[in-house]
């Protein structure tokens, strides 16, 4: 879903975030988000893991040539998106970031 400027703000219900060359960017929360307590866990379970996140305007470029993509949400957890508007994201599969992000998720909530 985009923002009042245009920008990709979230997904329904669920926040994004991409990966681009190691580095996590999922949208501020001044762009119109949630400020989803997943979120928040999953940007923590990122730098402890020492995984560099940037909270940045995000635009429907950058979510197309992006090299991984998940959404974080209470029912959701973090789930990978291997596609959008019919382009494949990065190779079509859940990367190595978004599968580290995953496992780091359900060891901080299964404790």
């Amino acid at each position: 879903m985009l923002n009042h400027k245009g920008e990709v703000a979230e997904c329904s219900g669920d926040n994004i975030f991409l990966v681009k060359h190691g580095v996590l960017r999922t949208p501020p929360t001044d762009s119109g988000i949630l400020e989803g307590i997943t979120r928040k866990a999953v940007i923590e379970v990122a730098r402890k893991a020492g995984i560099q996140v940037q909270e940045v305007s995000i635009t429907r470029h950058d979510v197309y040539i992006a090299d991984e993509c998940f959404l974080t949400g209470t029912a959701a957890e973090v789930i990978p998106v291997v596609k959008c508007d019919g382009r494949s994201i990065g190779n079509g599969k859940p990367g190595p970031v978004t599968r580290h992000i995953r496992e780091g998720f359900v060891q901080l909530t299964r404790q």
